[in-house]
């Protein structure tokens, strides 16, 4: 149950920083202004939140592994937001970075 925990927190971290770096991005770049900017600020500072939820308490290793995350969401949340489409190297390069976030949380220490 603790490994679905934090697949959990990760996914709903990556939701926080990637949705709110997409607000700020149509703030500014797309000129929705500062109600855009103020609401991408409001979701990273939540992002930053729901990353102390997770189960271990090395800041690091939480880190270190949610870049991988966020990589592979970031790929998602283009296709599904801006119809990006990956090619194949986008796509094997998230699948490396997610199998790095597997070993840096979740292989077996002694």
């Amino acid at each position: 149950m603790t490994i679905v925990r934090s697949l959990v927190l990760f996914a709903l971290a990556a939701l926080a920083e990637i949705g709110g770096a997409w607000l700020i991005w149509q703030g500014v770049r797309e000129q929705r202004g500062l109600a855009w900017i103020g609401a991408g600020v409001i979701a990273l500072g939540l992002y930053g939140f729901v990353a102390t939820l997770q189960p271990d308490a090395n800041f690091g290793r939480i880190l270190a592994a949610y870049g991988g995350v966020f990589v592979a969401g970031s790929l998602v949340w283009g296709m599904v937001v801006d119809g990006f489409r990956p090619d194949r190297w986008d796509v094997i390069g998230a699948l490396v970075c997610l199998a790095g976030v597997l070993v840096i949380m979740y292989a077996p220490r002694g």
